[in-house]
């Protein structure tokens, strides 16, 4: 075989008897190929094993028969925009290994999963604070208020909650994690239904409020987002609780 005809074999699986034959091949384009593919199985295992350990508290509730729905929110603290919350039932057929907290992972990849991740999981929810809800009851209890609405909206209620950090306003057990979305797929996957979905959302404001560069800045405050509302004030969807909005709201 060629090393052309190798490099293609070893991007897919290989059986041991091939492998056998190619660790005899003395050319050393072909032990390079084998260095790189055993490599990436390496890394694929040790994904694999990250991945198998972040289904810990999953599986423990698996275990005695509970439904298992992990929660999580983006955008608290942005000046613009709502903060979006997400719930996510998965199960152990879920196989989605580059599943990890939404910050750790590109913008590409993170679309990338998004609809992987509607399609696998048993059932989803999302939740939105609006900016007036945020002004009128603070930001943390908007968060609070949309992750229950997150829960609300799972076609099945679930046993237990697998929460990054917070405590949901609902009658349904739950577990606060730490950096959760480090530490539970379920967390995970409602980490990245959440960041897309916002992202999307403030992709769309951006066509209606060109000046903030909300598709940049996700509604953060950024140099040039602060100038924009040095010129143009607050529009209807920033936060007019927060500090410098409140300082360009022209309307008040």
């Amino acid at each position: 075989m060629s090393i052309k005809e190798i490099k293609e074999i070893l991007q897919g699986e290989v059986d041991s008897e091939t492998l056998a034959l190619l660790q005899k091949d003395e050319r050393k384009g072909v032990q390079k190929l084998l260095e790189s593919y055993n490599k990436r199985l390496a890394k694929l295992a040790k994904a694999k094993a990250a991945f198998m350990n972040r289904f810990q508290y999953e599986q423990k509730a698996w275990k005695a028969g509970s439904i298992v729905a992990g929660v999580d929110e983006v955008g608290r603290g942005p000046l613009a925009g709502p903060v979006v919350t997400a719930a996510v039932i998965l199960d152990d057929s879920f196989d989605l290994v580059e599943v990890n907290d939404s910050k750790k992972l590109s913008p590409k990849k993170r679309l990338e999963l998004y609809p992987q991740i509607l399609d696998k999981a048993v059932a989803v929810g999302i939740g939105v604070g609006s900016p007036e809800l945020i002004d009128r009851i603070n930001i943390y209890e908007a968060d609070r208020v949309a992750m229950a609405q997150a829960v609300n909206n799972l076609a099945i209620k679930p046993d237990l909650l697998l929460v990054d950090a917070m405590n949901v306003p609902v009658d349904i057990k739950q577990i606060e994690l730490i950096k959760g979305d480090s530490k539970s797929n379920s967390i995970a996957a409602a980490s990245i239904i959440a960041k897309v979905f916002r992202d999307e959302l403030m992709n769309d404001y951006a066509k209606v409020y060109p000046q903030y560069d909300f598709e940049h800045n996700a509604g953060y405050g950024t140099a040039k987002h602060i100038a924009a509302l040095k010129e143009f004030g607050a529009t209807p969807i920033h936060r007019r609780s927060f500090s410098p909005v409140s300082e360009y709201d022209f309307n008040k």
